[in-house]
Order: C-alpha cells, then sequence, then structure tokens
C-alpha cells in the first residue's frame, strides 16, 4: 500500500506561480513511476507530468515550458512546479504513483483544487 498526500494547492492570478508537493509514504520501494494529474469541470482526467525512477521526466504539450516535475528521494516527496499560470490550469490536481515505468498509476492521493483566476 502506498499513501499519497497532496499540498498547495490554491488561488492564484494569471500568470502567477504555485508549487505542489506530494508526500508518499508506505511501500515505497514498489513506485517505480509517480505523476500529476489534473481534472477539470467536465473534462476528462488528463496526465500533466510524470517521472521514472531513473530520472527521465514526460511533460504534456499543453504545459511544457511553464510546469517542472520533480522530486526529493530523501523527502519521499513528489513536487509539481507551476509557473506562467493560465485559467485553463484550473483543475484538481492528484499525484498518482504506479509500480512500473509505464503505469498503470494504482495509487492516487485525494487531490488539490488550482484555481486561476482574477
Amino acid at each position: 500500500q502506498v499513501q499519497l498526500v497532496e499540498s498547495g494547492g490554491g488561488l492564484v492570478q494569471p500568470g502567477g506561480s504555485l508549487r505542489l508537493s506530494c508526500a508518499a509514504s508506505g511501500s515505497i520501494f514498489s513506485i517505480n513511476a509517480m505523476g500529476w494529474y489534473r481534472q477539470a469541470p467536465g473534462k476528462q482526467r488528463e496526465l500533466v507530468a510524470a517521472i521514472i525512477s531513473g530520472g527521465s521526466t514526460n511533460i504534456a504539450d499543453s504545459v511544457k515550458g511553464r510546469f517542472t516535475i520533480s522530486r526529493d528521494s530523501a523527502k519521499n516527496t513528489l513536487y509539481l512546479q507551476m509557473n506562467s499560470l493560465k485559467p485553463e490550469d484550473t483543475a484538481v490536481y492528484y499525484c498518482a504513483s504506479a509500480p512500473r515505468a509505464l503505469g498503470p498509476y494504482n495509487y492516487w492521493g485525494q487531490g488539490t483544487q488550482v484555481t486561476v483566476s482574477s
């Protein structure tokens, strides 16, 4: 079992920045990939960014150049640095983990709301 707890969401103006954190606990040794998903109202959940155990990352085209995924292995924490935020980035952001590099993601956090609005 893996437990994931997100934090760092909130309300930010367009052009602003936020950093999301995801603290992992439990059977961390079983994790080979972690990712950030988001789901906006009326839309399907989409993968925003992912990182595998070797350090390779994958960033969605819609956020490339604005979002960065990283991890602190010593703290068992995953981050999503979000810069130049746009109203269309408004969504609930979820942290997820997978036992294999290509997924599927089988553990999920509870989600954190990000709202980009003036």
